[in-house]
């Protein structure tokens, strides 16, 4: 599809449509399971105060809760991925406010679950075992219910802590209406003295422009409008950290941070150890910026700088068909079990390829029981390319943990998630550097790498950081002002950007426009991903058949173990220091390679 024009949705060819109809053939059919669902608040309160009377009884509400989990996600995602084909389709818009206001009353009907399965004695549930082998299948689901008993309030203090779940997200909901509705930013100024929008949708291509001006100006126009909001940011994230603070004093855990990993049974140290293994390599990353500012030729290398081509003369134009051609060759390396699966997904309609009138914008992978879907809005670029690699490798992931685990442990945890989409993109890049031979092109393709390492060992494990130290003042009762904040990020940006860049006062401000920092301790998980993957990918290209059998059983696991055992399966000890040390090693040795090709 080459028309510069957006197509409507029925001017699309259905081959570069996903195959909804795989789910439900009709939307009538859609309508008469979201009937079942909307009985079961009905069924799911005829358990309440029986969990812990009989094994029959308990296995029964387990076997109810996967039957629900099964119709959830048959109906969230047609409902869904209908309404991200044309967001403006108001049929499909009301089928997921239908659908969400019966997950509303689920969720009501079945709030007894977590205390009741709490207060079932220990004995009595090995009782229950022992009585009911097809309730052992429930085991480790129970496990993970039954370590939060220390967490649990009494009945009373839950009900208050439910009242204010509302409040706890105010700070999020009031950063994004400031940030997305209300912020207007003034033009930036090109060169040639051409005025043009600044937006946040506008801002990072600006940033990558060859001109400088236009980069410094736009750097300034961001800047300066939160400059003029510091305060009133500062008050928003002082509010969100107190939230946070609140929840895990509350529940009696040690820390914000112990509560916040505890959800994916992720020990702190993981947290910890990133953070002293990234301080550990931080050289490589001042080799970069050097390297970046002799490349660049400037005498002074600002941060309205980092984002700009590095390389910028190559044109690699690769439509889709050329990029699902590299994209399996690149993969060979997993075997052609693996390599089945992508061409299933391929030939299959498991992907939405281009961008129409309405249709939600980005990429993603959502994991239905049926198999998987891929949203893309496929442009014939080196980019899309790696964008197509890294959602077959989502949708892969899914599709195997639904396949091989049971309903209840199907699905992975977010701290996982990332591991097996950046496993591929890591052997895409491998074998597209294996196999060029023009120095403008792997030097390209070179600094395309050192970014993602850039971009997200350093600049995520840089958010980790400051997020980790505002939540520790907050914990010693300090308010966090827009001075406080304004230090304790620039002082970071000079720990991980060194001598070499200049760290210019507007920087000190860019904690404000992060929505990430309301997330509650999540953007390490995409640092420790990418050493994952980087380290999976090199072991399987190293060791072969034996590495590939053991990343596909971690791609299998679902959350049958928790993450960190996992990985371990698939030969990476994400308890430790050395996948990181390991991908920052590689970091390095491009870094070489790079300057040597210059």
């Amino acid at each position: 599809m080459t028309d510069e024009r957006i197509p409507k949705r029925s001017e699309v060819p259905e081959e570069f449509k996903w195959r909804l109809e795989d789910i439900y053939p009709t939307d009538d059919d859609w309508r008469a399971d979201l009937a079942k669902l909307q009985a079961l608040p009905d069924k799911l309160a005829k358990y309440k105060g029986r969990l812990g009377t009989s094994a029959q009884v308990l296995l029964e509400f387990m076997r109810l809760s996967d039957e629900i989990s099964v119709l959830a996600d048959s109906l969230g995602n047609y409902a869904q991925r209908r309404s991200d084909e044309d967001t403006a389709n108001a049929l499909y818009q009301g089928m997921v406010g239908q659908l969400m206001n019966a997950f509303v009353s689920i969720n009501a009907a079945g709030s007894f679950e977590t205390p009741e399965l709490i207060a079932i004695p220990e004995e009595t549930l090995e009782g229950f075992y022992s009585e009911c082998e097809e309730l052992r299948l429930y085991k480790r689901a129970l496990d993970r219910i039954r370590l939060k008993k220390d967490h649990v309030l009494s009945e009373a203090e839950e009900r208050v802590l439910a009242l204010a779940g509302e409040l706890t997200q105010t700070p999020e909901n009031i950063f994004s209406m400031i940030s997305d509705a209300d912020l207007r930013f003034p033009d930036a100024v090109d060169k040639d003295g051409a005025a043009h929008q600044v937006t946040h949708g506008s801002y990072v291509p600006m940033m990558q422009s060859s001109d400088r001006e236009l980069r410094r100006s736009a750097f300034q126009s961001m800047y300066s409008t939160y400059g003029s909001f510091k305060n009133t940011y500062a008050a928003v994230l002082n509010a969100q950290i107190k939230a946070v603070q609140f929840g895990s004093q509350a529940r009696r855990y040690s820390s914000s941070l112990e509560a916040a990993l505890s959800a994916n049974e992720v020990p702190v140290e993981v947290y910890h150890n990133l953070i002293k293994a990234v301080h550990e390599n931080m050289h490589y990353m001042y080799d970069y910026v050097k390297l970046r500012k002799k490349l660049m030729g400037v005498d002074e290398l600002h941060m309205y700088d980092v984002y700009a081509n590095i390389v910028s003369d190559v044109d690699m134009k690769i439509t889709f068909d050329e990029a699902k051609e590299t994209v399996l060759k690149a993969l060979a390396p997993m075997g052609e079990d693996y390599l089945a699966l992508i061409r299933k997904g391929f030939e299959e309609r498991w992907i939405d390829v281009y961008e129409n009138e309405g249709k939600t914008s980005g990429a993603y992978s959502a994991g239905a029981r049926v198999h998987p879907y891929v949203l893309l809005n496929h442009k014939d670029t080196l980019n899309c390319m790696f964008t197509l690699a890294h959602e077959m490798g989502h949708a892969i992931h899914s599709y195997l943990s639904n396949k091989d685990q049971p309903i209840v442990y199907s699905d992975y945890v977010i701290f996982v998630a990332e591991v097996a989409s950046t496993c591929n993109e890591s052997l895409l890049m491998q074998y597209l550097l294996n196999n060029t031979s023009d120095k403008r092109e792997r030097a390209y393709l070179i600094n395309y790498f050192l970014e993602q390492f850039r971009t997200t060992l350093y600049r995520q494990t840089m958010f980790a950081e400051f997020e980790l130290k505002i939540n520790e003042l907050a914990a010693q009762g300090e308010t966090l002002t827009a001075e406080t904040l304004c230090s304790i990020y620039r002082e970071l940006n000079e720990l991980y950007f060194g001598s070499d860049m200049v760290i210019d006062e507007e920087i000190a401000l860019e904690w404000a426009r992060i929505p990430h920092f309301y997330y509650d301790y999540y953007v390490y998980q995409y640092a420790t991903g990418f050493s994952a993957a980087i380290a999976l990918s090199q072991r399987i290209l190293k060791e072969g058949e034996p590495a590939v059998k053991d990343y596909l059983g971690f791609l299998s696991g679902g959350c049958s173990e928790d993450p960190i055992s996992l990985l371990r399966g698939a030969g990476v000890d994400m308890a430790t220091e050395k996948p990181i040390n390991d991908a920052l090693a590689l970091f390095g040795s491009l870094i070489g390679e790079m300057d040597k090709l210059f």
